[in-house]
């Protein structure tokens, strides 16, 4: 009989986030919040050895293709703040991924208009019963048409 080790926190949410992300082991990531290095440690031992923590991630230049936000325990007023200095960290066609606590309805609407406000589109969502996550991609305010 085998014995399996219990699932922590960090374990359960990193598989919805990577799902919503659709990230492969080759993108560069970002991870944000209270347990970016711990989240970091786990997407590392999955093979995602581009992965990274904010306290180790450098210089903001566009170059991660996903950024994976751990914001359990958190206000959303926090939340703008980070997201004011981490949407310099993300690539143009990066995707977002915030993970919060369980919530009442209007404090989605209110996670989904923050978000809007700082250049993003909601793309998709999951439920699950310890937490919620959005995935959302930046949406151009000035969209450049091309030629036929």
């Amino acid at each position: 009989m085998t014995q399996s080790r219990p699932t922590s926190a960090n374990e359960r949410i990193i598989e919805p986030m990577i799902a919503l992300a659709r990230c492969t082991q080759q993108d560069r990531i970002i991870i944000a919040g209270l347990k970016a290095i711990e989240l970091m440690s786990v997407l590392q031992r999955r093979g995602y050895l581009r992965a990274s923590a904010t306290a180790n991630c450098g210089h903001p230049a566009r170059q991660y293709s996903v950024a994976l936000v751990d914001w359990r325990q958190r206000s959303l007023q926090a939340l703008e703040t980070t997201l004011d200095w981490l949407v310099d960290y993300l690539s143009p066609a990066g995707v977002l991924v915030i993970w919060v606590d369980p919530q009442k309805p209007t404090a989605n609407q209110n996670l989904r208009a923050a978000l809007q406000r700082h250049g993003f589109r909601v793309e998709a969502g999951t439920a699950h019963e310890y937490g919620f996550a959005l995935s959302a991609r930046r949406f151009e305010r000035n969209p450049i048409y091309k030629a036929a």
